[in-house]
Order: structure tokens, then sequence, then C-alpha cells
């Protein structure tokens, strides 16, 4: 199977996972698609595929003759689209030749270059787009497809020589919940390489540091019309806080290495009131600085309101993966070699969000960030290029090869 017929199969599969399930896999769809995965590694020559019993595939390329010695690398992706938009009856359509002009992506809705001028660049390729009723899910089967298309590619040409490959292919990394059962041991590779980037060239090592707040507000409903120095408006405290939020620090103003506080939900009555934050910065001391000022604001509002009024609950979710990466420059060395010897152009830059990689890297296994050649993820918009995705695969060649010397 070539690497177009790959991905437009693992794209038929409806993979969302979902954020309110306690489940793990939140969702049983996804274990139909790593069933697959786990059928298609052993079809291909692999050892050692298995399904576990919480949804993550594995199997192993083993290492050529005389290259058993050579250090353990994993590649690893993530099997579960977005729960921002359905991932059932996927409909992809292959433009060849793409003419950098504006794509219909049915009767009634453009994707067009003014809104999306990155589509420029991919003038000539042979783009994979929706058709603008579902997401695409690119993000992470063109990470798959690559992945699964270099280990065949490895297993087919044995004059390759290598180490031994470590696959993992991993549920519910869009949730936040990708790695929580991860076995870094059992797995046994020294390093990995998460395939889960976007435009071709990207190499990610450095993310953010993330918390997450949950605020709930206990109001006093009382008449209106008699609600003098009685009434606590639950959502007027909410609309409060969030003033006291510094507005330039907001996702919509901020860019780089700029973090930010973005409030994700807000419900309530007069009453009750909830609201969810997250908060990012890739400084460590700016992200503490940041929980420190809405833990002040809570205390400012019960000062205001009454103790007891405001109650914040704070958790951090993942930390920056630099610090765990920078003992080992081979690993962004290598992959910077990989990339230019696949004709790529090697762009190292922040994430703007978070990878299974940025936790298993503070699990002991540092793994950094590769493209796929997926773009706009998560919605209607979403592409992909088959020629980057055709070099994202090469790179992982490139990869098991320069480990492997």
């Amino acid at each position: 199977m070539n690497l177009k017929e790959r991905f437009l199969k693992y794209a038929s599969f409806d993979t969302q996972s979902d954020e309110a399930s306690q489940t793990y896999p939140s969702t049983a769809k996804q274990l139909e698609f790593s069933r697959r995965l786990v059928e298609e590694m052993k079809a291909i020559g692999m050892t050692e595929a298995a399904l576990d019993e919480h949804g993550y595939a594995t199997g192993t390329i083993p290492a050529t003759a005389g290259r058993e010695d050579r250090p353990v690398i994993g590649f690893i992706a993530h099997v579960d689209t977005s729960p921002d938009m359905s991932g059932a009856n996927v409909r992809p359509r292959v433009i060849d030749h793409y003419n950098g002009e504006d794509i219909p992506l049915n009767d009634h809705l453009l994707m067009k270059v003014a809104d999306f001028p990155e589509l420029a660049d991919f003038k000539g390729h042979s783009l994979v787009v929706t058709d603008g009723t579902t997401l695409l899910g690119a993000d992470d089967k063109a990470g798959i497809a690559a992945i699964m298309t270099a280990a065949e590619h490895l297993v087919t040409h044995p004059g390759i020589a290598h180490g031994k490959i470590r696959l993992a292919f991993t549920p519910d990394e869009e949730i936040g919940r990708g790695v929580d059962f991860f076995d870094v041991q059992r797995f046994g590779a020294t390093f990995a390489y998460t395939v889960d980037g976007g435009y071709e060239g990207e190499l990610e090592y450095e993310n953010f540091n993330a918390a997450a707040a949950k605020i709930v507000v206990q109001g006093k409903s009382v008449h209106p019309g008699y609600a003098k120095n009685k009434m606590i408006n639950a959502l007027q405290v909410l609309a409060e806080l969030n003033a006291l939020i510094p507005p330039r620090q907001r996702p919509e103003h901020t860019e780089g290495y700029e973090g930010f506080y973005h409030l994700t939900a807000m419900n309530g009555t007069v009453e009750s009131a909830t609201a969810d934050y997250i908060i990012r910065d890739h400084d460590r001391p700016l992200f503490e600085q940041k929980k420190a000022h809405i833990i002040e604001v809570v205390e400012q509002l019960n000062r205001a309101h009454g103790e007891g009024t405001v109650t914040l609950s704070l958790k951090d979710q993942y930390y920056n993966m630099r610090q765990q990466l920078e003992p080992y420059p081979e690993l962004i060395n290598k992959a910077i070699g990989a990339m230019q010897r696949a004709g790529v152009t090697p762009i190292v830059r922040p994430i703007r969000g978070g990878t299974d990689g940025a936790r298993l890297s503070y699990m002991g296994l540092p793994c950094p960030n590769i493209f796929t050649g997926g773009m706009n993820f998560h919605g209607k918009f979403e592409y992909c290029s088959l020629q980057s995705m055709e070099r994202a695969m090469h790179t992982i060649v490139n990869l098991a090869e320069s480990w492997g010397e």
C-alpha cells in the first residue's frame, strides 16, 4: 500500500475522542483503528505487534544484523481526532497539482487563499482536502501514515542498516490523556520522536508549560427589586474576575514565545457560576507568575465579596520539554540532518501547545516532535500535502538509518 492509499484508508476511520468520557480510551471506536494498525504491522513483517489493555498499539522493526547494540528509537503518533469537529463519514478529496487558487470544498464553501495564505506555499503539490462538513484527520493520521510507510520501507529494504525501532500509536492525545497509561519501560526505547507536527520542516523541542484553572463562584440570589446590599451575582463576579486577567495576554493577542490565559468555558446563573481557563507560557518563571496572579485575583474577589465566594482549582498539566531534551543535542542534530537528506529545510520553532512527547519527556523518554505535512488541524479547512507527508516518511527512514550508524 502506498502512502496516499494508506492515508485515505486511515481517514475513513472515525476515531474522535471524548473529553467527557470516563473510560480509557475515551471512545471504543479508536480501538477499531488501533486493531487495524496491529494487523497491518504484522502483515508488513514487523514483530511484537500488539494492542494492550489501554489501547496502545505497538510493534517492532528488529535491528539489522550487527546493529543490535545501537540505541532503540521510537516513533509515536496518536490515533484519535479532535472533539472540536466530527470525524465521522470523512470524505477526502485529492487535488493533484494544486494551482494556488481558492479551493471549493463543496457548493457552499470555499477555502480562500486570503484566509489561509500558507496555501500559496503548496502550489504544485497534491493536496488532500475535506468536503467541508468534517475534519480530515491529518492530525494525526498523516503522522501514522508516514510512520507506517517508513516502517514498510525499512522492512522491505534490509540493506538500510538500523538499530531496533519501536512504534507506538496512542489514544486520546487530543483530550490530554494520550500517555496516562503509557509504559515507558515496556516500550523500551532510549529516545523517540512524535510525528505530530504540521508544516513541512517543523522540528519542535519546546512547548508550553500548561495548567488548567476551574473557577466556581457561589452567589446569593435575591429578588432584584430588593437586592441592594444583599445579592451576590455569581455571573457578575466572574465578569469581574475576567476583567482582572491582563487583556493583552489572551491567545488572540499572542504569538511565538508569548504565553496567555484562555477562557474556554463559562456557565451559570446568579446563584452559581463556573469558568474554565487554561494557562500557558514557555518560560517557567512567567508560567508560575501567571498562576500566582490568578490566585491573587481569587483572593481579591473573596476579600470584596466574602470568604468562600470564589474557589479555585488549579492543576498543572504538562511542562516545557526543552529542559529534558537539552542534555541530548544529538536528538535534534540527527533530526535536522535527516530532514536535510530528505530535501527538507528544517524549521525549529516552539510548539504553541503540547504533545504526548512533552509528557513522555518527563516520564523518561526524551521525545521531540517532527512534521507531518498537515495544516489547519481540527476543522473543516484541514488539509495535507502528499509531497510533505512523503518527505516526513523519508525523514523517519533517515532517522532510523542515522541512529543505526
